[in-house]
């Protein structure tokens, strides 16, 4: 990030903002260009977030200075933390999530080394020689003294398709007396059918990760290229966001805060059930 001249504290704190707005008012302040500077890396999105950095960028803060933290930074930097370009979010989502962000009485933050925010990479691989897209869920886990990022989840459509259980009259089923049978009917399920996987339970969910690592060993799958990465958060209590890269001339670039949304009962199983199966 750029280096400027550095100025006194209060001026820092007292930069001009546009018409309309304030400390809950989201929206690119009118300065000089330093708090609206790009976010380059996710890591310090993190910090400007939480009020962790000068607004420089040169300096940490850290438990016990004046500014770690502080309200008033942190509603300028989290102003700028939007994509205010191309986002669909309206400024009154965006100014109720300030206000509770902000809250005096209960501000949030958000943590890199806690659960509730993962990464989702867009990347290309090669099956069976040909090009696939396969879309990486992959989340933070402590590791000995530090923390490591693991796979968690994978999305393969070709592996979509593979498990494709029959419903209604189309499913195949074992009689509730096979047992008397000795299970010899399960040769309906293992040789006569090839929905094998309508003999499993409702709950029943394939594994595609290991599929996935079991196809990459025999070597049908070869790694080739990523082409995107993006965040979903849910640490925030009741909302959720999505974090992508902008790249782009002027200020409102970098990572930015593409989709905000306020979450009622059951909203994040939904949310977290569209991102999962959208491919």
């Amino acid at each position: 990030m750029r280096k400027l001249i550095l100025v006194v504290l209060v001026t820092i704190l007292s930069v001009e903002l546009a018409p309309g707005q304030g400390l809950y008012s989201p929206g690119q302040p009118k300065d000089d260009g330093r708090f609206a500077a790009s976010t380059k890396q996710v890591n310090q999105f993190f910090r400007r977030f939480n009020a962790e950095e000068s607004v420089e960028g040169d300096k940490r803060y850290y438990e016990g200075d004046p500014l770690y933290r502080d309200r008033e930074l942190r509603g300028k930097f989290i102003s700028i933390l939007f994509d205010n370009e191309t986002s669909s979010v309206d400024s009154e989502t965006k100014k109720q999530f300030l206000s509770e962000v902000l809250s005096e009485n209960y501000p949030q933050f958000i943590h890199f080394h806690r659960e509730n925010w993962f990464a989702e990479v867009s990347s290309v691989f090669t099956y069976k020689g040909k090009r696939e897209n396969v879309t990486l869920f992959l989340k933070i886990q402590p590791e000995g003294l530090g923390y490591e990022w693991v796979i968690d989840k994978v999305v393969f459509k070709p592996f979509k398709d593979i498990f494709k259980k029959p419903e209604g009259d189309a499913k195949g089923f074992l009689h509730p007396l096979s047992h008397e049978l000795g299970f010899m009917n399960l040769r309906k399920a293992f040789q006569d059918s090839d929905t094998p996987e309508a003999y499993t339970p409702k709950e029943y969910d394939p594994d595609y990760l290991t599929l996935f690592l079991y196809e990459m060993k025999k070597g049908s799958i070869k790694f080739e290229t990523i082409n995107d990465v993006k965040f979903h958060f849910f640490q925030i209590n009741n909302w959720y966001f999505e974090l992508n890269q902008f790249n782009r001339p002027g200020f409102n670039t970098g990572w930015l805060i593409s989709n905000l949304v306020k979450l009622n009962p059951g909203d994040k199983e939904s949310i977290l059930r569209y991102i999962y199966d959208q491919k």
